[in-house]
């Protein structure tokens, strides 16, 4: 038997106070009076445009800039931290090359999918508010997870700007988060170091025999563009937070900033970012080198990534991430596509991924390709659970902001999906509804004035499912769940909701 809907009476608008959601069956007469109305309503409203076509996943958030990505995987997520590009501005509002002075917060993003992307909102490293308050600004982060005392520990490694390399210490991917030392874990004073121009831009390895190590560096010593002679390696102690011994140098040809490291089979490969003056490869690629020995010394193996100016995105600083997640193997890097879609000029970048290819018995990585399209989804969204309204694959101003109350699943790192104007929009990928389906759809919002927000399939102009109506809940950060009943759904969509006007969302659920 087919369901009936049941939807809030468009009377409940005009409320001059904000009630409890709820729900009265209507007559099928009044339910088809009810959807024109709404019809009308969507009708009269312009859509914004998105930053990113329906057949594109890069980059991976457009509501923020984002650069210098680093990806690990935890329980099932995959968590990816980055430098939070802050826009400058001159004298006049005009936009200022980014000179990265006024960036003191690190983004933190996840997904299950690979497509559809959790905006955690971003830690704040320092300041007189933040994590860390010495630091003089936090850049491109590495992240380690270890399990110590039975308990597995997160480990936040970042730029103290090119000053040397801070850590903050997390009990889960999202925190809360601590500063275990308050000073520098390495910098020009650490022994076998003190000569290296710019000791930043870590990575970090923990190997599978619980030995962890730090890779940093980056500058030019004596002028020496093939041989600058400044990157280095240390070996963490087994707290994450010490030092052991001398940093050892890496004799990376051509060497310029953005250390990587990674494990393949039995050996160690280092990666890095060459120097326009590279002379054997391209300029500002990613290069290889591979070791049987995690310190080294390495050897050149090639170049797997050409800068993505090569591939239309604009040159600029190339930053990299290969890992192995999902069970594949990706590279995570950034561009300035975003800033020239959305009119910015200044060097504001914005994080991608694609898929790499690794054979992991030889340890060769096939030369990878920057693209818009970006990766495959490689499981559905399950719309069964409690998903944060600050997923996305596709958005359309569509902003987020940090709330005081937790996150079900991610604790005080919650945030909420902003629609920033009438028409606002957010989509989502592969949405698996099942063969039973269904029937009801609840969603957390908080709006002053109230509105509708219409769940529809495919796309921003497809067919509606349903209506969602809000009443007024007193203010823009008073949440409340109103519900609505539906024809039943079933099968894999691609969701979207559209705003009717401005509201917070920060949870929704299918049941």
């Amino acid at each position: 038997m087919k369901k009936k809907k049941i939807i809030l009476p468009i009377l409940a608008c005009v409320l001059a106070v904000a009630v409890p959601a709820v729900w009265y069956g209507i007559s099928k007469m009044e339910e088809q009076n009810m959807t024109k109305a709404y019809e009308e309503l969507f009708a009269g409203i312009n859509l914004p445009y998105s930053y990113k076509l329906k057949t594109e996943h890069n980059p991976i958030m457009v509501q923020r800039y984002s650069a210098d990505p680093w990806a690990i995987e935890y329980n099932g997520r995959v968590y990816v931290y980055s430098t939070n590009d802050l826009i400058e501005y001159d004298e006049n509002g005009g936009y200022k090359q980014n000179g990265y002075g006024t960036i003191y917060t690190l983004n933190v993003t996840s997904t299950e999918d690979m497509v559809n992307w959790t905006d955690h909102g971003v830690i704040q490293v320092g300041t007189e508010d933040g994590v860390a308050p010495w630091i003089w600004n936090s850049w491109a982060p590495a992240v380690a997870v270890k399990n110590i005392d039975g308990k597995d520990q997160f480990f936040v490694y970042f730029s103290n700007s090119g000053n040397g390399v801070g850590v903050i210490q997390g009990e889960s991917p999202t925190g809360p988060w601590s500063d275990p030392i308050g000073k520098s874990l390495v910098d020009r004073s650490t022994p076998g170091g003190t000569d290296v121009p710019a000791p930043f831009d870590p990575a970090v390895l923990v190997d599978d025999d619980g030995k962890a190590y730090l890779y940093y560096g980056g500058g030019t010593i004596d002028n020496n563009s093939e041989h600058p002679m400044s990157a280095r390696v240390i070996q963490l102690g087994d707290d994450m937070v010490s030092v052991v011994g001398e940093a050892k140098l890496i004799d990376a040809p051509w060497f310029f900033e953005d250390s990587g490291i990674n494990k393949i089979g039995d050996k160690y490969y280092y990666s890095y970012c060459s120097n326009w003056e590279n002379a054997a490869f391209g300029a500002a690629e990613i290069i290889v080198m591979e070791s049987e020995n995690p310190m080294g010394p390495f050897e050149t193996v090639g170049s797997i990534f050409q800068n993505p100016g090569k591939f239309g995105f604009g040159y600029s600083n190339n930053h990299h991430i290969l890992t192995k997640v999902k069970g594949n193997w990706y590279l995570f890097y950034h561009t300035t596509l975003l800033e020239k879609r959305q009119a910015v000029t200044g060097g504001y970048r914005s994080v991608h991924v694609d898929e790499a290819v690794v054979d992991e018995t030889t340890g060769q990585i096939t030369e990878i390709f920057g693209t818009e399209d970006g990766v495959h989804q490689v499981e559905y969204l399950n719309p069964f659970k409690r998903i944060e309204a600050e997923t996305m694959a596709w958005s359309a101003r569509i902003s987020t902001k940090k709330l005081a109350i937790p996150s079900e699943a991610f604790g005080e790192m919650n945030m909420a999906a902003v629609a920033d104007e009438p028409g606002a929009w957010i989509g989502l990928s592969g949405v698996d509804f099942g063969a039973e389906g269904a029937v009801r759809f609840t969603a957390s919002i908080a709006s002053e004035k109230g509105g509708v927000i219409k769940i529809c399939s495919e796309n921003q102009n497809g067919d509606a499912l349903g209506y969602l109506e809000v009443t007024p809940t007193g203010s823009d950060d008073t949440f409340q769940e109103f519900s609505v009943e539906l024809d039943a759904i079933t099968g894999v969509h691609d969701l979207f909701f559209v705003c009717s006007d401005a509201m917070s969302i920060d949870y929704w659920q299918f049941s």
